[in-house]
């Protein structure tokens, strides 16, 4: 493969693979204005079409809600001064790997192995990724209609120890799609899920990838990458791809809107749980005015109303509301008159030891967290001494001067979002984990960890290696600097906030009747229009729960597929939702 191809000369080689398809003279393609389904759209290859008017004309064939990509454009310039109104330029970067140089890597992948995709329940998981990723999702029949395609490949990294898809990765074999005469291939749609504990899915997606090509003959593989995706890009970098002169262009549409009117400098200051609220409202063509993007604050107006909003805290949400939330005390006396089930609780004081003995005593095992506070800050679970008791008293006590110990209730913490007093999601969260390889350290797990899940969250979920974390550590017998055996699994938070690295399962389609009932009747006693509320639970399917405490500022990202925003947008202006689901009719009809 180190030869010169097609019969082209050394030079005439060097220079194709160093500046793209488009750098030489123009190829005569088998297929003509060449395309190929790839699910999420269409990728057209732009260098076969006979001029810029077919490729727009191709273009405008686009389905509704799918991306289409015309890739290898020749004279990308010519072709947007063609129809400036429908077409822009993608602001990304393509990239390529030499394959008659590259070089198989002799790590092998800890905890996943890759494999091809084999059932439509490999395609439900991928779409589960795609989703969480902010990704066109495609129907899974297509998916699986394609496992047998010579032009289609999905390769996904399975967890060992569950049996879950955790990343994914698609590549096309231009000469099988398209009959090129240069052998390219394409990668496209790489996607870690961002909950995933090890480290090095995605390079190893990539790997198996360029390896699967390099094996059929394939010259090179090419792939685009937004220019601000800068782990990506050092990713490719890495494994020596290099940055090449090929361009792509796209559609104006509602999927793209954000690469090209310039919104996304203009939200880009708001935190992923307004930036979620903001999208849908745009999308609606509700008006947005951010007021405070660091803090989460943006006003919508839409018609004759306009409502002020921090994240999913709207003007709905009265302060009595509020003032119940804030105090964890308050909220619990508030649902107890209500008829929920609340763990038993005592206030710290300053000289009660002998109660906390007592308590201790009766329950085993107790949590301490401030009685005002979010985030999971200062928050210590399964304590078994007085002693932690009081030093965790003393830290949550930096962040609330009334502290509270709660009985420990074992189980799994079940979040349910409750808006206009419906159900509309219901996930399960569980502390952050890491696995080891036999060779990093936890604090060096925890770190990759952390970069992954604030990369996937912008920054909002990181693992803090702080005291809490230590202790984790401490009652299962290691300390940070201490390097896990290869596969061996631990636990470094006894919190599953998702601010300290938690992840969050989604379980609305399997959620027992009763904790509905519960959830929706403690939003009911505290008069709430918009709340997270937050149960320890044996299992979501199962009807017993202990409450633990209601946010009136829940997150409402990290709740893929559920639409959480859309309701909550529903519940400002209500008849905007008719009008958005005219809208994607009438889109809808007029495709077909």
């Amino acid at each position: 493969m180190n030869e010169p191809r097609r019969g082209r000369s050394p030079n005439q080689h060097r220079l194709r693979k160093l500046r793209g398809p488009d750098a030489m003279e123009k190829t005569d393609y088998p297929v003509p204005n060449a395309s190929i389904n790839c699910g999420w759209g269409r990728l057209l290859f732009g260098n076969t079409f006979e001029s810029p008017q077919t490729l727009i004309s191709a273009m405008r064939a686009e389905g509704p809600d799918r991306r289409d990509i015309a890739f290898y454009v020749t004279d990308p310039h010519v072709v947007l001064a063609a129809s400036p109104q429908e077409i822009f330029l993608d602001p990304s970067h393509t990239f390529r790997l030499d394959l008659s140089t590259y070089r198989p890597s002799r790590k092998q992948p800890k905890g996943f192995f890759i494999r091809r995709l084999t059932s439509e329940a490999d395609a439900e998981d991928v779409n589960r990724i795609y989703a969480k990723r902010g990704m066109v999702q495609v129907q899974p029949s297509f998916f699986w209609s394609k496992r047998d395609s010579r032009a289609i490949t999905l390769f996904v990294a399975e967890e060992e120890a569950t049996g879950n898809i955790i990343g994914t990765v698609m590549g096309v074999d231009h000469a099988k799609a398209i009959g090129d005469p240069e052998a390219g291939s394409s990668l496209w749609c790489l996607a870690v899920d961002p909950q995933a504990r090890q480290p090095g899915i995605g390079e190893s997606l990539v790997r198996r990838l360029a390896e699967y090509f390099q094996a059929r003959g394939c010259a090179y593989m090419d792939l685009s990458v937004l220019h601000d995706n800068a782990d990506a890009i050092r990713l490719y970098e890495k494994l020596h791809f290099e940055r090449v002169p090929v361009y792509a262009v796209k559609r104006k549409n509602t999927i793209n809107e954000k690469l090209f009117t310039g919104s996304a400098s203009a939200f880009e200051g708001l935190n992923p749980y307004a930036r979620l609220i903001v999208d849908e409202a745009v999308r609606r063509g509700i008006h947005v005015d951010v007021t405070d993007a660091e803090g989460g604050f943006f006003r919508l107006t839409w018609g004759g109303r306009s409502v002020h909003c921090r994240e999913s805290l709207s003007e709905f949400t009265s302060g009595v509301a509020v003032s119940i939330c804030d105090d964890k005390a308050v909220t619990r006396r508030v649902v107890e008159r209500a008829g929920l089930v609340v763990p038993e609780r005592l206030e710290a004081g300053q000289d009660n030891r002998p109660e906390i003995e007592a308590f201790l005593k009766k329950h085993g095992s107790v949590v301490v967290k401030p009685a005002r506070g979010e985030q999971g800050r200062g928050v210590a679970v399964g304590l078994t001494s007085v002693e932690e008791i009081r030093a965790a008293v003393d830290y949550a006590r930096t962040q609330s001067d009334k502290v509270l110990i709660e009985q420990n209730v074992e189980g799994e913490d079940l979040r349910l979002i409750v808006i206009d007093f419906k159900l509309v999601a219901a996930a399960v969260r569980r502390p952050a984990r890491v696995v080891g390889d036999g060779r990093l350290s936890i604090r060096d797990l925890i770190e990759r960890q952390s970069r992954r899940r604030s990369a996937a969250t912008g920054g909002e979920s990181r693992i803090p290696i702080d005291e809490e974390t230590v202790r984790c550590l401490s009652s299962s017998g290691h300390a940070l600097d201490d390097v896990l055996a290869d596969g061996e699994e631990l636990a470094v938070r006894r919190t599953a906030n998702l601010h300290t690295g938690g992840t969050i399962h989604d379980v609305t389609g399997e959620v027992h009747s009763r904790l509905v009932d519960a959830a929706v009747t403690a939003a009911k006693a505290i008069n709430i229009p918009v709340v997270g509320i937050d149960f320890m639970v044996k299992s979501p399917r199962q009807p017993d729960y202990a409450f633990i405490e209601a946010n009136e500022r829940p997150g409402l990202a990290n709740h893929e597929p559920q639409p959480t925003a859309e309701r909550f947008v529903d519940l400002l202006f209500p008849r905007s939702a008719r009008v958005a689901q005219d809208e994607r009719m009438k889109y809808a009809v007029n495709e077909a």
